[in-house]
């Protein structure tokens, strides 16, 4: 029988990738951007964030600040990669968000798992500047990347999924890679986690971005159980990663909703994630959710490391919410 033997978290910020000299980079798309949503649901300007919360993180947002962080980050993140070699795990199921990259606007399924045997990554069109190019690069975007996937499993799992009444849409295969495949979400753990080693992928698509089907955090727990039932009933012997991959909030940091989310993590079934409201769960922070379905897909096992780095780029306090978290038998 199928063990789930290792669970992984991991925001995949381009914050990540980036030396932190290069931060600030990515900070002027938070002036310039008129929809900071916060954690009671209101979107704002960064003027309008600075007239409600004034600007209490300048002392933090500082090139110094940044370094330190970037440090704390990098050894999180070499953690989590030693733990995934220790596991040794035969398929690493990724819980990810499609922003756009494999579905078209025309076409988003709420919950989807690729069944195909070979996952292609999405390369970045156009020009990038100088400073986005090691983010590509370590999404695999920076130019069509091909990973192995698992279809006899995901088939498997699909049925399970389907026999206890959560409908999930599949995808078999990325015909144009140039035009629509894999985003961040699969490219950034793969590249960053998995030591170079060849490890089937099953990735499980949520989409948490764009309404109106966007799953609740009650519903993502139950999706989360029953994914945890469907890879346990299957009859191979594989050891089994569940691997959650975004957030936390962004592009404010909410520090408040974040340690609530990881103060649950290791709660049976996810405690109380299912709880958390949709309007605290809107564009960046939505990626909560994919946490929410491995929370609850891992919860027979131990939550042995958490971490959380407020990663504020800003004076006001704009950012992310970086985790990190692993749970072993």
């Amino acid at each position: 029988m199928a063990r789930i033997v290792l669970g992984i978290g991991t925001s995949h910020t381009p914050l990540l990738s980036l030396d932190p000299s290069a931060w600030h980079n990515r900070a002027r798309a938070d002036y310039d951007n008129p929809n900071l949503t916060l954690a009671d649901g209101r979107s704002v300007s960064y003027g309008e964030l600075v007239a409600l919360r004034g600007e209490p993180y300048a002392g933090v947002a500082t090139p110094e600040v940044f370094a330190t962080l970037a440090d704390r980050c990098r050894k999180h993140l070499d953690h989590l990669a030693a733990e995934i070699a220790q596991a040794r795990p035969d398929i690493v199921v990724i819980v990810g968000d499609d922003q756009a990259e494999l579905y078209s606007p025309g076409n988003i399924p709420a919950f989807a798992v690729f069944c195909g045997d070979e996952i292609a990554t999405h390369a970045y069109g156009g020009t990038l500047p100088d400073w986005r190019r090691p983010v590509a690069e370590a999404y695999a975007m920076d130019k069509v990347h091909r990973f192995p996937a698992s279809a006899g499993f995901a088939r498997r799992i699909v049925e399970s999924l389907i026999d206890q009444s959560i409908d999930v849409a599949i995808a078999t295969e990325v015909p144009e890679p140039e035009k629509f495949g894999f985003g961040h979400a699969f490219g950034f753990p793969i590249k960053r986690l998995f030591g170079g080693r060849s490890i089937p992928v099953l990735p499980v698509m949520l989409n948490t971005y764009f309404p109106p089907n966007v799953p609740s955090a009650a519903r993502c727990l139950e999706i989360g159980r029953a994914l945890r039932t469907a890879i346990e009933a299957v009859p191979d012997a594989l050891n089994v990663a569940i691997l959650a991959s975004g957030g936390l909030s962004h592009f404010v940091v909410e520090e408040e909703l974040d340690r609530m989310v990881i103060d649950n993590l290791g709660q049976p079934d996810g405690g109380a994630l299912g709880s958390i409201p949709r309007h605290a769960l809107l564009q960046g922070s939505s990626e909560i959710l994919n946490w929410v379905v491995a929370a609850a897909a891992v919860s027979r096992l131990t939550l042995r490391y958490a971490a959380y780095e407020p990663l504020r780029r800003t004076p006001a306090g704009t950012g992310v919410g970086a985790a990190f978290a692993v749970w072993r038998p």
